[in-house]
């Protein structure tokens, strides 16, 4: 079941980053080149130690191959410590100047052992649908 809601999955050591994406046809406005996507992303932890989510980095890229980079710390405003066997759930967004485009990215984690490691995010598709063009 999970696998459905969430199709994009990437897995780095113990920690797994499972993504779900969808069209926000309320919020875009393609008349004036704007089409937005929310993402909700879920980051779990199967190891043995606690993984502190300390900062992330993105790639955008849209349509005609423009890419834009993203940095900073933690995400929605927090970094989360995420208990073995546990996870962490947030939800964001990403406007693009055209139809489709991608994400794809990278958190770095701060491991219960004083360890750094850097963990994948799965790329997806931003894609609107036909109708919204």
């Amino acid at each position: 079941m999970i696998d459905s809601f969430f199709p994009f999955a990437a897995t780095t050591g113990p920690i797994t980053v499972r993504v779900s994406v969808s069209y926000l046809p309320e919020q875009s406005h393609p008349a004036l080149g704007r089409w937005f996507w929310a993402y909700h992303v879920r980051v779990e932890n199967e190891g043995d130690v606690a993984a502190q989510l300390i900062s992330r980095h993105w790639r955008i890229s849209d349509g005609h191959g423009q890419v834009s980079e993203v940095e900073g710390e933690g995400v929605v405003g927090e970094q989360p410590l995420i208990a073995p066997g546990g996870s962490f759930d947030y939800v964001s967004g990403c406007p693009l100047a055209t139809p489709e485009g991608a994400m794809v990215g990278s958190y770095m984690m701060e491991m219960g052992d004083g360890s750094q490691m850097l963990v994948a995010i799965p790329q997806f598709p931003l894609v609107a649908p036909a109708t919204a063009s």
